[in-house]
């Protein structure tokens, strides 16, 4: 199992999505497409994953390899291979299939429910989930759904939570990879910015961590297990 994995910044975590692939004894390269490095071509892999960033889905000026990235997300799944996008991931994934990316419409951030829709509960990958559950969330921007996908969760946010286009191309608006370890990693690296988002949210973080922490972290590793045996 070949396992591609896109940086989009240089702060990047797979955490749950890491977890289960190194329970499958996957071969896992990354490429640090946010500092220049190249590309796959997508030949040799046999899935693909795509993490969040700081820019939009848009920001091909200062971003300019994103086109190609859009290219391969969408060769890819046109060969039915694996695809995960998350957080601006899944906004690339949106673009990449002809959605049309909202900037700044949608904030969220910490730890909101999500609700699986009826096609989520059919869903291989988000039928491991019943009926609606915590997950971390960091955005601003949110999408139209590209014709033909599958819209599989949903909050009073945004309504494209998770979608499917074809057999195992994955969208996630939410961070489903963001375990508890992973946010305590974010609150250190981007303290500033946190707070800036959400006042008060350094010193609420232990009590809300252990209000949804451990339902989210169980969430989100089911969900990565259930995508990494599509591949």
């Amino acid at each position: 199992m070949r396992v591609a994995v896109i940086e989009n910044t240089e702060v990047s975590h797979l955490g749950q999505v890491g977890v289960a692939l190194r329970e499958a004894d996957a071969e896992i390269q990354t490429y640090r497409a946010w500092a220049g490095q190249a590309l796959p071509d997508g030949s040799y892999h046999d899935a693909l994953v795509v993490l969040g960033g700081e820019q939009n889905a848009r920001a091909d000026k200062t971003h300019p390899y994103l086109p190609d990235l859009v290219r391969l997300m969408r060769r890819m799944g046109q060969a039915d291979k694996a695809v995960l996008g998350i957080c601006l991931g899944c906004q690339l994934l949106a673009r990449a299939w002809g959605g049309r990316n909202l900037l700044g419409i949608a904030p969220e951030f910490g730890w909101h429910q999500v609700r699986v829709t009826k096609d989520g509960l059919k869903d291989p990958v988000l039928s491991v989930i019943k009926g609606h559950f915590p997950i971390f969330q960091w955005h601003c921007d949110t999408f139209t759904l590209p014709d033909g996908a599958v819209r599989l969760a949903r909050n009073r946010v945004v309504a494209n939570q998770c979608f499917r286009i074809g057999r195992a191309s994955y969208g996630m608006q939410f961070h489903f990879e963001a375990s508890r370890k992973v946010v305590e990693d974010w609150n250190a690296d981007f303290p500033d910015t946190v707070e800036r988002i959400r006042p008060g949210w350094l010193a609420d973080y232990p009590r809300l961590a252990a209000e949804h922490g451990p339902e989210a972290d169980a969430a989100g590793l089911a969900i990565a297990r259930a995508w990494v045996a599509l591949i």
